[in-house]
């Protein structure tokens, strides 16, 4: 049977610390469910006493079924009994099953910060995690800057993490604070630690500012430590943590190591990744590794070519193992076995015919500047038209947008803009006009209340993302006559998700171009005819 790794969540405290994230309540929650869902043995969810936020999450805190609620804080003050520390006592008073103190194990900060003897930081730790173990389930200590601390006073560093363990930590975890170490430096020193201290008592927590907190954590499971702290997406402080996303199927699909999620959960870790982003409002790195959009996407024809016959040749785990799914890019630089590829993906069977007019339309939109590689819907609206199985769902006759900047009753300066359009639909003319926070939203309401009449599935999709790119301007032209790029992404109430582009010289015309594909995708999609 394999050995058995502990995963150890921090996205709701470390997480918290990113700049530009602030978590509510009701975000925490969502999060912390989630992470229980998949099968997480620890979610740590704050510091109790230190935010209105944490206390309101610790005061009425989500039910977990498998991981535990993890409160974080800090040993007992110099000076006071661990009993009489007011910092300790929201966290010993807590519903949180289990308690986790950060303390002082380099002699830098205990002389610097602290200013008192190297024994009374000892007792603090050996207090504080003697009566967290007496009042919780659990008590952890994590080892503030302790590589550090062990490359400056290798005896000192280890009476600190020496108290805990014989206080009664049930976790001893060495941490990587400023993420200064490298992953050759762990695996060695972890080594020496487990000489003292067992490995199955020890874990690991990694910062990411040498963009190697994944390569630390899963070096020092080699050298020994059997928990692994992480956060959804490496989120964090600076350059972020470790990210629980890489280190999960590393651990399960490349080191055989059994942890609490199973293959099930396993499979929902790509829902995981996206649910956090949705949550933060924020767009979600494609290139991230398993659980990325582009994780598995193949854009060369060679590439595809090979991995039609064997997809091990390129992608080194099953894409669906974590939830995600193979993807072909269809481009420029791509030859007839993408779009092959692509068009049997997507379920379209085509004849020979209609994919050479697709062929020859793919290389002379791309040509004037289309990029289908982020606008599956475009493409798959594309290859109808080609075999001739989309109906012209309405046609934007006409359009007019003004934009006005002034004052509004109260002296504030505003921009409003309003949209007039005129769309033909099922043989009649209809014309709406609408305002908007910017052009293309009014003329997004403007069309959506032209065709919803007809069409009432557009009622329950949105705008999602809006990306603009100014393309190179043809030869002999000047910069302001340069082609405008516009690439929109859309989401119905199901959470289905899909990008469309438009192409123009005029930016509000692409805008245009690609809200039509959007629409007309959704009602393909949805069967309407």
């Amino acid at each position: 049977m394999s050995e058995r790794i502990y995963l150890f969540d921090t996205t709701l405290r470390d997480g918290a610390q990113t700049q530009g994230v602030d978590f509510s309540v009701a975000d925490k929650v969502a999060i912390a469910q989630a992470l229980d869902r998949i099968g997480m043995d620890y979610v740590e969810g704050g510091w109790p006493g230190a935010n209105p936020t944490d206390d309101a999450f610790f005061g009425d805190p989500p039910e977990l079924q498998t991981a535990k609620l993890v409160a974080f804080g800090m040993t007992r003050r110099p000076g006071r009994s661990a009993e009489n520390d007011p910092g300790l006592a929201p966290l010993l008073n807590s519903k949180a099953t289990a308690m986790c103190l950060v303390g002082k194990s380099w002699d830098f900060h205990v002389d610097v910060a602290l200013e008192i003897p190297h024994e009374e930081n000892v007792a603090m730790i050996a207090d504080s995690i003697r009566l967290a173990g007496q009042r919780k389930p659990e008590a952890m200590y994590d080892a503030e800057h302790f590589f550090d601390g062990w490359k400056a006073n290798k005896a000192f560093t280890l009476s600190c993490v020496k108290a805990a363990y014989e206080a009664g930590a049930r976790w001893i975890v060495l941490c990587d604070t400023n993420g200064g170490t490298l992953p050759h430096e762990v695996e060695a020193i972890v080594r020496e630690v487990t000489e003292h201290i067992p490995g199955d008592r020890l874990g690991i927590h990694a910062h990411n500012d040498t963009e190697n907190a994944v390569a630390n954590s899963l070096a020092a499971i080699c050298a020994g430590v059997r928990q692994v702290q992480g956060t959804i997406n490496g989120l964090g402080e600076r350059c972020g943590n470790a990210n629980i996303c890489s280190l999960i199927p590393s651990l399960m699909l490349k080191m055989g190591f059994e942890t609490g999620i199973s293959h099930d959960g396993l499979k929902e870790l790509t829902h995981l990744s996206r649910l956090l982003d949705e949550r933060l409002e924020r767009p979600s790195n494609r290139h991230q590794a398993y659980v990325g959009a582009a994780a598995f996407s193949h854009k060369g024809g060679l590439h595809v070519s090979a991995v039609a016959k064997d997809p091990r040749t390129y992608e080194h785990i099953p894409p669906e193992t974590v939830g995600n799914r193979r993807h072909i890019v269809v481009s420029d630089q791509a030859g007839r076995s993408n779009v092959v590829a692509r068009l049997e993906e997507s379920g379209i069977e085509m004849e020979e015919a209609a994919l050479r007019r697709l062929l020859e339309d793919v290389k002379d939109r791309e040509f004037q500047g289309y990029a289908y590689d982020g606008a599956e819907a475009s493409f798959e609206l594309l290859a109808h038209h080609a075999k001739g199985d989309v109906p012209d769902y309405f046609d934007i006759s006409r359009f007019r947008v003004m934009d006005e900047r002034r004052h509004n009753a109260v002296g504030k300066l505003i921009t409003e803009s309003e949209a007039t359009v005129q769309v033909e639909v099922q043989g009649r003319q209809v014309m709406r006009v609408a305002m908007g926070n910017g052009p293309v939203n009014a003329l997004d309401t403007a069309l959506r209340e032209a065709v919803c009449e007809i069409y009432p599935d557009l009622t329950d999709m949105q705008l999602v993302d809006y990306k603009v790119r100014i393309l190179p301007p043809p030869k002999g032209s000047t910069g302001t006559d340069a082609v405008t790029r516009v690439t929109i992404e859309s989401e119905d109430e199901m959470g289905h998700r899909w990008s469309t582009v438009g192409v123009s010289a005029n930016i509000i015309d692409a805008s245009v171009i690609a809200l039509y594909d959007a629409y007309a995708y959704k009602l393909m999609r949805d069967g309407v005819r």
